[in-house]
């Protein structure tokens, strides 16, 4: 087995190179090959580049055989517990192993554990959650009341009639009449009915407006649960039945192959202006004259909107003659860069929030995650379950953030990145055959602003 040692600057683990020694001493113990060392000298959680580079290197490495990550502590992966957390999940959405050096115990084993210590000894803000929770045994409601209800008097939850209706009616249309989440949302959107900031029905909303507790009538927030809180909007009956045939649905929590994308961010519907996002379709067939099994695997990128939301039309194109022919657009020298306008500038830094946002609320729903394991609200399973899944988004958020990052501290001047995209070009016209697939991908963001993709052509706009 190969194994790979990554390392913070830390206090209380002595100097980096003390650390890598002690990495190389652990292989050898164990019969392991040491297949790489990353490091990070910095303690800010956003400056991490020798994890993001052990990321991207393990993505590289899964068929190349069985592989494990040993760091010296959980303390090793982050500041505080939530990025620890946060970063051993990360690592095992990959479908790696991450162990400590000493003993070699996987890190999950501890983390539970951490996390009600961390609790009990008031780290994690209890006294303002012990508030909160007097509120909630009361029944009052906090935050955003879910869709369906609206706050009255006393802070007690109300029934918005419409809304309501809506929320009956979806789950009559997942019981009684059988439509899959992705129909249901088709349903609701082609009905002209909106989400309370009026927007259209996705998988998502669906999936966590039948999963929501909160309409049998049950309050809960902060580990608290208060029965007959409020009106109810489903009886229990329903509510279990639909349960149940979500969980039939779901797929097993199992690590994900995730298969990456050229064009992933880049792409967009010229009929909708939405995301063209990648699609990966495995198929298994039979053949009738000897019988022989064959599979196949299909790339290709479709409207997010067709996808997710059932709205727009069935707008795909397959993914390799797709980046190819982006390519070609690029190499034959009638494209023009867009111009950088100050209106540019704030979109580029307005994204940037958004995804700084993201990430704070992707750790505070870990965090969640967190609490309710320890206190026996989820069993371990469901809990790495939800791990996993918050992680594999907090990964995606947190490139797509350095991305703007590299985006907002271009200073060049403009000879510069003529320079540049030169070079760029050249690499794409040359070298193309023998770049990996990173290469391929960072040079495609050096290069392209923005693809738009039609059934019939493309219109592909270099960056500044």
């Amino acid at each position: 087995m190969r194994a790979v040692g990554y390392f913070r600057e830390r206090p209380d683990e002595g100097p980096l190179a003390e650390q890598s020694g002690v990495f190389l001493e652990f292989c050898r113990i164990n019969g392991y090959e040491a297949a790489a060392v990353f490091l990070d000298a910095s303690q800010t959680p956003d400056d991490v580049p020798g994890f993001r580079q052990m990321v991207e290197f393990l993505r590289n490495q899964r068929q190349r055989g069985f592989i494990l990550v040993a760091v010296p502590s959980l303390a090793s992966l982050g500041k505080g517990l939530t990025e620890s957390a946060r970063r051993y999940f990360q690592l095992s959405s990959l479908g790696v192993r991450v162990v400590m050096m000493d003993g070699g115990v996987d890190l999950g084993a501890g983390l539970l554990k951490k996390w009600k210590a961390a609790r009990k000894n008031g780290r994690l803000g209890e006294r303002v959650r012990a508030a909160m929770q007097k509120k909630a045994v009361k029944g009052e409601a906090l935050g955003r009341p879910p869709y369906g209800y609206r706050v009255g008097p006393r802070r007690r939850l109300q029934v918005v009639p419409e809304e309501g209706s809506v929320v009956r009616y979806l789950f009559r249309l997942y019981l009684k009449d059988g439509l899959g989440i992705r129909r249901i949302a088709r349903r609701l959107n082609e009905e002209g009915l909106r989400t309370r900031r009026g927007w259209h029905w996705s998988m998502v909303t669906v999936r966590d407006l039948l999963r929501n507790r909160a309409y049998l009538g049950t309050y809960s927030r902060f580990g608290v649960r208060v029965p007959a809180s409020h009106p109810p909007l489903i009886s229990p009956e329903d509510f279990q039945r639909v349960q149940e045939r979500l969980d039939q649905r779901r797929p097993k929590s199992t690590v994900r192959e995730t298969s990456r994308f050229l064009l992933s961010g880049l792409a967009y519907c010229g009929y909708c202006g939405n995301k063209m996002i990648g699609v990966t379709r495995r198929q298994r067939w039979q053949r009738r004259t000897d019988g022989e099994v064959r599979t196949a695997v299909y790339r290709y990128y479709q409207c997010e909107s067709r996808t997710n939301r059932s709205l727009c039309d069935y707008h795909t194109r397959r993914a390799e003659a797709l980046e190819e022919e982006v390519r070609g657009e690029l190499l034959n020298g009638r494209i023009e860069p867009v111009a950088v306008t100050e209106v540019e500038e704030m979109r580029v830094e307005a994204q940037g929030k958004q995804l700084r946002d993201k990430l704070r609320r992707l750790d505070r729903r870990l965090e969640q995650y967190l609490d309710a394991a320890v206190t026996g609200r989820i069993d371990e399973e469901r809990f790495r379950f939800l791990g996993l899944e918050v992680a594999s988004e907090q990964l995606a958020t947190e490139e797509a953030l350095a991305e703007r990052q590299r985006q907002a501290q271009q200073q060049a001047t403009e000879t510069e990145r003529r320079q540049h995209r030169r070079e760029a070009l050249a690499r794409c016209r040359e070298q193309w055959g023998q770049l990996t697939f990173p290469e391929r991908y960072e040079l495609l963001r050096r290069l392209l602003e923005r693809v738009v993709v039609r059934d019939d052509g493309v219109e592909v706009a270099l960056r500044p």
